[in-house]
């Protein structure tokens, strides 16, 4: 009785584990599920809300008006020239407390749009205070 116990309480221990293991967005059809979760981010940093999202961002900008905010999106931007106003890709809007320093002169020439690890180490400690979905995929 005792291993049995004792197997059950390790097999919920797994089972807890692999379910917190993988992340919140698995495609960009998820990405409405970071609004319907969004209190679980705000006040928190920025990174942490990055970690919950498995498709590669490939296109960001920085708004540094008040208020201050990322837009990120899941396709580059070509594929943004070609989308239509009638079906646009899905777009992550998240607004930060702190002020943003994010100026398109100051950025590498012809990835001014780029999202890099670079970005993620100077921003990712902002703090989230609203997140926005727009669009669908």
């Amino acid at each position: 009785m005792k291993n049995v116990l004792h197997f059950l309480a390790s097999l919920v221990f797994l089972i807890n584990y692999s379910c917190k293991a993988q992340q919140l967005v698995q495609t960009t059809a998820d990405v409405q599920k970071l609004k319907t979760n969004e209190q679980q981010f705000i006040n928190k940093p920025l990174k942490d809300l990055l970690k919950e999202i498995k498709p590669e961002i490939k296109t960001a900008f920085g708004n540094i008006g008040d208020p201050c905010f990322f837009s990120f999106r899941f396709i580059d931007p070509e594929e943004i020239k070609r989308r239509s106003l009638e079906n646009p890709s899905v777009g992550l809007y998240v607004y930060v407390k702190e002020p943003l320093e994010w100026y398109f002169e100051k950025r590498e020439k012809g990835k001014e749009y780029q999202w890099t690890k670079e970005d993620l180490e100077k921003y990712g400690n902002l703090t989230v205070i609203r997140i926005k979905v727009i669009g669908k995929d």
